[in-house]
C-alpha cells in the first residue's frame, strides 16, 4: 500500500501546522482534525492511508480513539502512528496495545517521522 493521504489528529493548531508542513513538503496530501469527534467525521468522509495521532486531547484521548479506529473493521487496515509528547516507555507500550503501529515523541524529528511513514509503503 502506498501512503499518500494522511490524517493528522492533534488539538494543537501549532502542531497541526508543523506536521502538515513536514508532510506536505514530502508530497503527502494532509487533512487535519482537532479532536476525536472531528477525526471520526473525517474518516467517514474519506479513509486515509495513515493516521498520525496525538494522545492528550480534550474529550476522547488518542489512546481511546486509536482503539476505536483499529478495532473498527472499516478502518482496521489503516496504520496509526502515535505522535505525542508522552515519551515514557509505558506510554509507548500502552499506545501499541491500543492498536498503534508505531510511536513518535514530540518534538518530531522530520526525517525520523518520514522514515517511519515510508516503512508502511
Amino acid at each position: 500500500m502506498t501512503i499518500k493521504n494522511i490524517l493528522v489528529v492533534d488539538d494543537s493548531k501549532t502542531e497541526l501546522h508543523h506536521l502538515s508542513d513536514i508532510l506536505g513538503k514530502a508530497g503527502f496530501s494532509v487533512r487535519t482534525a482537532e479532536n476525536g469527534e472531528e477525526a471520526m467525521k473525517k474518516l467517514a468522509e474519506s479513509k486515509p492511508d495513515l493516521i498520525l495521532m496525538d494522545v492528550v486531547m480534550p474529550g476522547q484521548n488518542g489512546y481511546q480513539l486509536t482503539r476505536a479506529i483499529t478495532r473498527d473493521p472499516l478502518y482496521a487496515g489503516v496504520p496509526v502512528i502515535m505522535c505525542t509528547s508522552k515519551g515514557l516507555e509505558t506510554d509507548k507500550v500502552w499506545g501499541m496495545r491500543q492498536g498503534a503501529r508505531d510511536y513518535v515523541v514530540k518534538p518530531v524529528d522530520a526525517e525520523l517521522l518520514l522514515g517511519k511513514i515510508k516503512n508502511f509503503d
